[in-house]
């Protein structure tokens, strides 16, 4: 028996079906815990990944990135992000943002598979997504696991889901009053967090995460993450823990975050810290990782672009800040570039990061300089796989990177005063220039301009 709808109850549910085409959402799709569905896969998973030692990330906030703040307007510049050198494009949140004791922070997750209608639709991020692999770029979402907003669904549905206080209340973490603290003793929680990753890497083809605040919750739940979305056999994702414990690396996660590099490169450049605390990073910052586990390291993000600086204003200006970024991008680990760091941004784009945008008319001098030394990371196995041995001083950073038989000598200068490094022996002998192929002999002295840098190959 065919039962016959009402005539307005049709034009309702056809009006429904068209609004729910346009954002991107299937009509019947559902997903999470009680559901057990998976989403159909958005178009072909996407093969070319890096690898993780190949990586060079483009952090994108989309409230500053555009006149529009939105993912149109990320879209529109992808070329520009390739013709940087960057593969990998990370995106912050792009989840709805609570309205309860709120913030207007985009770490204010309200609901874990929707999209912020400030940034557009799922449609709009699919197109963002599929520029990019068209690019051979991957991206990541950032993904926030720690703490929802006070008005998410969980609260009143699942209140157990939260921590709580020893007469039942919920809690906030760490002083974060906007947010509500994550109880991860919870499994059916943990499950529905990680299901809801599951989803965007179906619905988005998305290439993995770059997880907010990875040294809150508890090792084992992040274990349990990485271990069930590897199991999506058809797509090889990248994990970046937003973290620094080497608990992080054991999880699984590829990548631990530079705190402690971007914290003692600043006090090298404002408190005349030695330069040679950095070697001890190298190996502090990788306690815990095995085979090419590796750090992100940066001069800039969303966060210190507002409390600390601009790199060119944290590192010494122009030239002082592209001496950084050379030991960013050569000595060891991964770079990140967040956006507007390679136009000499002089001002700070200020949380919530709604009263400025990048001005991308800025220095074009210093995004050249920043593709030329982006291009030859890209090229050169040496700097991104090869054996570091370090001779840096208390004012220059100094090393070599060899991959079998190709050796590559970097010399920054982290002063702004003029220099003499004398270069240890065997390696006063006669290179070419790695950006132009010139040759150069080097005496047993270099004498070093400001903020000056070298880049030799043999």
């Amino acid at each position: 028996m065919i039962t016959r709808l009402p005539l307005n109850m049709k034009r309702k549910l056809t009006l429904l079906v068209c609004i729910l085409m346009l954002t991107g959402i299937r009509p019947g799709l559902t997903f999470g815990q009680n559901s057990g569905s998976t989403p159909s896969q958005y178009n072909k998973p996407y093969k070319n990944v890096p690898d993780r030692r190949d990586v060079t990330i483009y952090q994108v906030n989309m409230r500053t990135f555009s006149k529009e703040g939105n993912f149109k307007g990320v879209t529109a510049r992808l070329d520009s992000i390739k013709a940087l050198g960057a593969n990998v494009v990370y995106l912050m949140p792009v989840y709805p943002v609570g309205i309860v004791k709120t913030a207007n922070s985009p770490y204010c997750v309200k609901d874990y598979v929707a999209i912020n209608t400030e940034f557009g639709t799922l449609n709009d991020l699919r197109e963002l997504v599929d520029g990019a692999h068209q690019r051979k770029m991957a991206v990541l979402l950032d993904w926030v696991g720690n703490h929802t907003s006070w008005d998410h669904a969980w609260i009143t549905t699942h209140k157990d889901w939260y921590k709580q206080d020893s007469v039942g209340k919920i809690v906030s973490p760490q002083g974060w009053n906007d947010v509500v603290q994550l109880n991860f003793d919870n499994q059916d929680m943990r499950r529905e967090m990680i299901s809801a990753m599951k989803y965007w890497i179906y619905s988005a083809n998305i290439d993995g995460f770059r997880c907010d605040y990875t040294d809150g919750p508890p090792v084992d739940f992040w274990k349990q993450a990485i271990d069930t979305l590897k199991k999506i056999s058809n797509h090889r994702l990248l994990m970046l823990a937003e973290g620094k414990r080497p608990g992080n690396y054991t999880a699984g996660f590829d990548y631990n975050f530079g705190f402690t590099f971007f914290e003692n490169l600043e006090a090298v450049y404002k408190k005349g810290k030695s330069a040679k605390v950095i070697d001890s990073l190298n190996n502090e910052n990788y306690i815990g990782a095995t085979g090419d586990q590796q750090i992100v390291r940066y001069l800039t993000n969303h966060d210190v672009n507002g409390s600390n600086g601009s790199a060119v204003e944290i590192f010494g200006g122009k030239k002082g800040s592209i001496a950084a970024f050379v030991v960013v991008a050569y000595m060891k680990g991964v770079p990140m570039i967040y956006n507007g760091q390679e136009v000499g941004l002089p001002y700070r784009l200020v949380f919530p990061f709604t009263s400025a945008k990048v001005d991308w008319t800025l220095n074009p001098d210093v995004t050249a300089e920043y593709k030329k030394i982006i291009a030859f990371r890209n090229a050169s196995t040496a700097i991104r796989r090869g054996k570091l041995t370090s001779f840096t001083t208390d004012d220059v950073c100094a090393f070599t990177k060899q991959d079998g038989g190709k050796k590559v000598l970097v010399i920054s200068n982290l002063r702004n005063i003029p220099l003499t490094f004398t270069l240890p022996a065997g390696l006063a002998t006669t290179w070419r220039d790695a950006f132009t192929g010139a040759k150069t002999t080097l005496n047993s002295t270099i004498k070093l301009e400001p903020y000056s840098y070298l880049v030799l190959k043999n």
